[in-house]
């Protein structure tokens, strides 16, 4: 997996979440399904372990 688009991901949560009227919990997982993460807490875990490891894994 390469390191996902933190800019990308922030914009399509921002987006649905006041244009399409999801919960910001609802809109971070449709940005993080968009980058091949099961759910935002997926995508928010494998950011910290690599903040961490400096690995991508």
């Amino acid at each position: 997996m390469t390191v996902p688009d933190i800019d990308a991901f922030e914009e399509r949560a921002a987006i649905a979440e006041y244009d399409g009227g999801l919960s910001r919990s609802e809109a971070e997982t449709l940005a993080a399904r968009a980058q091949g993460f099961k759910n935002a807490d997926a995508y928010w875990q494998w950011l910290a372990d690599y903040v961490t490891t400096k690995q991508i894994k």
